[in-house]
């Protein structure tokens, strides 16, 4: 993997990190609403999982392999 392949990955994480975050703070304003929708509280809670699992995937393509 080149490093200009390394620095799109690395972008790509830092703004899926963001988004995971203001999800985390939607999610927890949506909760101290009276009413929350919880239709829309679901979605949100799956997108953030969705998020989760990529960013994952991506710290994982950046990280080396480390043979013991």
């Amino acid at each position: 993997m080149g490093q200009e392949d390394v620095g799109e990955l690395q972008a790509e994480l830092a703004r899926l990190q963001q988004e995971h975050r203001d999800l985390d703070a939607a999610i927890d304003a949506l909760h101290q609403s009276p009413a929350p929708d919880l239709l829309r509280l679901q979605r949100m809670k799956k997108r953030k999982l969705l998020l989760r699992d990529r960013i994952a995937f991506i710290e994982d393509q950046i990280t080396p392999d480390i043979i013991a």
